[in-house]
């Protein structure tokens, strides 16, 4: 009997071990390469852009180390979510929101840290968490879970989930606009309509939800809610000139970086408004600026076609998904990226205003890194479960 154990036992090693090289086989490969190719890149911009102040303080390789150790995090957290099943992600999807949320709530207590007017993050014993990152890929997970519950015969979501999804996005939403951090509001609600648009809604959830959004943003500048350091970042917009030493000096110096890259750039390590750490905020929200002087037009191009690329990938992905809820988090992860990329290079090219976010992948920050590669991780996952049953 025991003997039949043992070989029982074997067998489903075997088949184990077995399934598990079968999915991993087929991951797409593709969407991995380009995101690391691109996080490797970054930690290479972090290295220029931080080498002579981390150097002043003792190691010049700091931030270079911790963009790497990040990415190594991520990378581990990527491999954890595309080994835990999509049904498994779809039940606990309200448990992961809620998580999200009380981190959000976390920061506007004691633990709370205020950078550049915002408070964002949680200190924890000497670690820095930005929860506002993880809730991205929790509101994409939540409200896929809630448009893909339909009944038999309908070819839409019911009203009722799609208001419930914008209740339940609005409460992030609230906290977040709370630290306030209006960038990354944006960016949620950006990714919100692209999921609710693709779930197959009517037009006219999609006309009510788009005059919504412009009777808000009339409604915030009229009632005065925005920050003053908000205000002067669209002042600062509107007319560059205003005031080209205060609300103006990071838009106007990441341009002349930007501009003298020319179109091979000055060379890694070149760069004298980098070296010099004129554009202030050049390791995170203006990383974009440290590739346009040193890489020039054609390096930061490359950047470009990446981050194209890995939103290309992505949208395949959710074309050949099984069910509406993988299509619409890929949809998500696609939207995400893709909005956050033309906000983060809108904003350092002077087309939109400083909203600080982060360039996925390339801007220095663990709490990004972790949350896109967790994000990459999931929508692995859906692919390669679908490919394993055709097979």
């Amino acid at each position: 009997m025991s003997g039949a154990v043992r070989d029982a036992s074997h067998v489903w090693r075997r088949l184990s071990v077995s399934s598990r090289i079968r999915t991993y086989r087929r991951y797409d490969y593709v969407l991995v390469a380009a995101s690391l190719c691109l996080s490797l890149l970054g930690a290479v911009l972090v290295w220029s852009s931080t080498r002579v102040s981390a150097g002043n303080s003792g190691d010049p390789l700091t931030f270079f180390k911790k963009h790497l150790i990040n990415l190594l995090i991520g990378l581990v957290l990527c491999l954890i979510a595309s080994r835990i099943s999509h049904r498994l992600v779809r039940a606990y999807a309200p448990i992961l929101y809620l998580l999200s949320v009380a981190g959000l709530l976390a920061v506007l207590t004691g633990l709370g840290v205020t950078n550049n007017g915002a408070q964002s993050w949680i200190q924890v014993s000497g670690f820095t968490l930005q929860p506002s990152e993880f809730v991205k890929i929790a509101i994409i997970v939540i409200c896929a879970t809630l448009l893909a519950e339909k009944r038999d015969a309908e070819n839409r979501p019911a009203n009722i989930m799609i208001l419930i999804s914008l209740l339940v996005a609005a409460v992030p939403v609230l906290l977040i606009l709370a630290q306030p951090d209006l960038g990354t509001v944006l960016m949620i609600l950006s990714t919100l309509l692209a999921i609710i648009a693709i779930s197959g809604v009517s037009k006219w959830w999609l006309i009510g939800l788009v005059g919504s959004a412009v009777a808000s943003v009339f409604l915030v500048f009229g009632l005065g809610l925005l920050a003053q350091h908000q205000i002067d970042r669209f002042t600062a917009f509107l007319n560059p000139n205003a005031d080209p030493l205060g609300v103006s000096y990071n838009v106007n110096q990441a341009e002349i970086a930007i501009g003298s890259g020319g179109l091979f750039g000055n060379g890694l390590f070149q760069g004298t408004q980098t070296a010099g750490q004129f554009v202030p905020e050049q390791r995170t929200d203006f990383i974009f600026s440290v590739a346009g002087e040193e890489l020039g037009f054609f390096g930061s191009s490359m950047i470009l076609l990446l981050l194209l690329l890995i939103v290309w990938r992505l949208m395949a992905i959710a074309n050949r998904a099984e069910d509406l809820f993988g299509r619409l988090v890929a949809i998500g992860v696609a939207s995400w990226i893709g909005f956050q990329s033309f906000q983060n290079i809108g904003m350092n090219l002077e087309l939109l205003p400083v909203t600080g976010v982060p360039l996925p992948f390339v801007s220095l920050g663990g709490s990004s890194m972790m949350a896109l590669w967790i994000g990459i991780g999931v929508i692995l996952n859906l692919d390669a479960t679908k490919s394993n049953r055709q097979g």
